[in-house]
């Protein structure tokens, strides 16, 4: 029992470095999930499985003069056909568009450079709203919105004056209407109340006019991002339709990274790879480490054979040592050599034995000569 006491203590080390690490790791996941960092133009599902959804292959970038475009990444705007609406759409995705735009109408100087989307008609540029890479997943698609373009339409007070508004050429007026069966007092008393009705709802607009000032409307885009698996098909925004007031502009669109895909490693983060590498270092350290202490002071070894199961190891290396030296000898006779004759061996004990097999065949050939 007393034997083991190093090898459990070596044990609950590692499992508290372990448990450490684990403390750590949730710490810091917490500390970002409490500071999320919102990437451009990526989503992630809040949803089922967390499907990742990643755009910025599809936005198209500015590639500065002299320099060569980054593979891959369109350097056009797009365009969106408007059909029966009249005029086409210019576009781009989670980032202003590449051609520079100028004199938008009901917008700064300052925010022409972050126009995402604008239309052109009689010589004038309306955008459709700035840029914004806040993708929204909903099921299977891709919500991108613009805000903030051309001021449209009117006031929320203006249409609702003008949707009950009767014009002064109309032929037919709501408080002119009487009954052929009523009589002309009662006629007279009904139209002296509305007409006091009127001039109320007229001192009510107009100090309504005071207090509240009159609301601008501006023209938004919403995209609507479809997955289309084929590589050969590209990326391509269609027009769908926009409201009666042309403030909101709805559009289609089709793209190969509109499909869900696995979430890469965040930088910073350590993944199932490190987690490995990290275990597996811990598990070899605390082998030696403990193999080293329990047989230097339980075994009482010395020098080399204080390492574990050093007759393992040590068995491991001449087994790669004789394999090495097989494999150089065999590769070495495979070499070819040179043909014709060879250099005598200059060595003295060589020029002896020469000499001696010289004068053994001398002796042999007198011998014959004389019989």
């Amino acid at each position: 029992m007393h034997r083991q006491t190093p090898s459990r203590a070596l044990l609950l080390c590692a499992i508290a470095v372990l448990s450490g690490k684990a403390v750590a790791e949730e710490a810091t996941k917490t500390a970002t999930a409490s500071t999320p960092v919102v990437t451009p133009c990526v989503a992630t599902a809040t949803t089922g499985a967390g499907a990742f959804f990643d755009l910025r292959p599809d936005t198209a970038v500015v590639v500065p003069e002299g320099e060569k475009p980054p593979k891959g990444s369109p350097v056009d705007d797009y365009v969106a056909r408007g059909w029966d609406y009249g005029s086409n759409f210019t576009l781009n995705f989670c980032s202003p568009v590449v051609k520079e735009v100028e004199d938008v109408v009901g917008l700064d100087k300052d925010l022409w450079k972050n126009v995402s989307a604008y239309y052109e008609t009689k010589g004038k540029i309306y955008a459709l709203g700035l840029s914004d890479g806040n993708l929204v997943p909903r099921g299977r698609k891709l919500v991108l919105q613009y805000t903030g373009g051309s001021p449209c339409g009117l006031s929320d007070e203006k249409n609702r004056e003008k949707r009950w508004e009767v014009h002064d050429g109309a032929t037919y007026k709501y408080h002119e209407y009487d009954d052929d069966d009523d009589d002309g007092e009662d006629a007279e008393s009904r139209r002296a109340s509305k007409d006091k009705d009127d001039d109320d709802e007229d001192d009510d607009k107009k100090d309504k006019g005071k207090e509240k000032p009159e609301t601008q409307r501006r023209k938004s885009a919403t995209f609507s991002f479809l997955c289309d698996r084929d590589p050969d098909t590209p990326t391509a925004a269609s027009f769908v339709g926009t409201d009666p007031d042309e403030c909101a502009y709805f559009f289609e669109v089709r793209s190969m990274h509109a499909c869900s895909i696995a979430e890469p490693h965040k930088p910073g983060s350590v993944g199932p790879g490190s987690v490995f590498a990290i275990i597996f270092f811990i598990a070899v350290l605390v082998y030696v480490v403990g193999g080293v202490f329990y047989q230097r002071t339980v075994a009482h070894a010395r020098g080399w054979r204080q390492l574990p199961n050093y007759s393992l190891w040590a068995g491991i290396w001449s087994f790669i040592v004789d394999m090495f030296t097989i494999l150089t000898s065999s590769c070495g006779r495979l070499i070819p050599r040179r043909r014709g004759y060879h250099t005598l061996s200059g060595s003295p004990s060589g020029r002896r034995h020469s000499r001696d097999a010289e004068n053994r065949l001398i002796d042999q050939l007198d011998e014959e000569w004389d019989d």
